[in-house]
């Protein structure tokens, strides 16, 4: 995904010189291409992830649409305080890019472990989340991201490049991409990021019973949205590589909790045990151990 990322923008930056991309000293092997094509509009800020964000902020209120590149918690935890007060407080079109979702760094540890990301950027109300399953998500989220600037947050698999047939050229905020569908049922596979094989996984345990969708955009912007999909169902079940507390699964509880209804859905989440804290390895490894079950 992260060289995907890299090739689209260097595509949309040839039509639009308004594009601009910072990093944070990281992403070497990756961000090369739009360095050296576009050595201007291209800016090492060094390890300084606060200075990082409040170039961002600037750059954008000249005119910019500027993309912050970083790995996992650097450019959000870091920096919380300045995504909060100079872009999403300003509705600035800054999209922070954080690679290595989930355990994608997982031998370097804790701290570069992807696990609490969603909790912090959906609290707040003009970041828009894309968290893409797959290259076809990921085109469409960055799709939308062009021709729609906003303060954004995209999550990107380190080393997932997979590849799903889908109808939907063209995704919007919220709306619910079908990755499997069965005649005649009332159970539903919600998921969002890099969960695709643990679906797969969960799918084939369960003999198929369920409709499988994933919503690569998602937000406090678009919660309202949702109940009237979500009550057509009696049973859910939601993915995630994101501890549980703050995370998509309970994006999905709080939609149902505060729509008032007789009827009874069941729902169950999946995600990342937070016992993974404090633990070195693989991203296999440890997803073996604490990933989605």
């Amino acid at each position: 995904m992260r060289n995907l990322f890299i090739d689209i923008l260097v595509k949309e930056a040839r039509l639009n010189e308004k594009i601009v991309l910072i990093v944070g000293d990281l992403g070497f092997n990756v961000v090369e291409p739009f360095k050296k094509e576009f050595p201007n509009r291209f800016f090492n800020a060094g390890v300084s992830e606060q200075s990082m964000i409040g170039i961002a902020a600037g750059l954008s209120m000249s005119g910019f649409k500027v993309f912050v590149y970083s790995i996992a918690n650097f450019p959000t935890f870091r920096c919380a305080e300045q995504i909060r007060n100079d872009i999403d407080f300003h509705n600035l079109p800054v999209t922070i890019v954080s690679v290595g979702s989930g355990l994608g760094y997982g031998n370097l540890g804790y701290t570069h472990h992807g696990l609490q990301d969603y909790s912090l950027i959906r609290s707040l109300p003009n970041t828009l989340i894309c968290s893409p399953l797959d290259n076809n998500e990921l085109k469409s989220s960055l799709k939308y991201l062009f021709k729609n600037p906003q303060p954004s947050y995209l999550r990107l698999d380190k080393s997932l490049n997979i590849e799903i047939k889908s109808d939907k050229k063209n995704l919007y905020p919220g709306e619910w991409n079908l990755m499997s569908k069965q005649k005649n049922t009332k159970k539903l596979i919600l998921s969002t990021g890099s969960t695709y094989n643990d679906c797969k996984k969960f799918l084939k345990k369960k003999e198929l019973q369920f409709n499988w969708y994933s919503i690569p955009m998602w937000g406090m912007k678009v919660k309202t949205s949702q109940y009237k999909k979500l009550s057509m169902y009696n049973e859910i079940v939601t993915f995630e590589n994101h501890i549980q507390d703050g995370g998509f699964g309970s994006w999905i509880n709080e939609v149902l909790s505060v729509n008032k209804t007789k009827k009874k859905i069941f729902v169950q989440n999946k995600f990342i045990n937070s016992k993974v804290i404090g633990k070195v390895g693989s991203e296999n490894y440890l997803n073996k151990l604490y990933g989605p079950k």
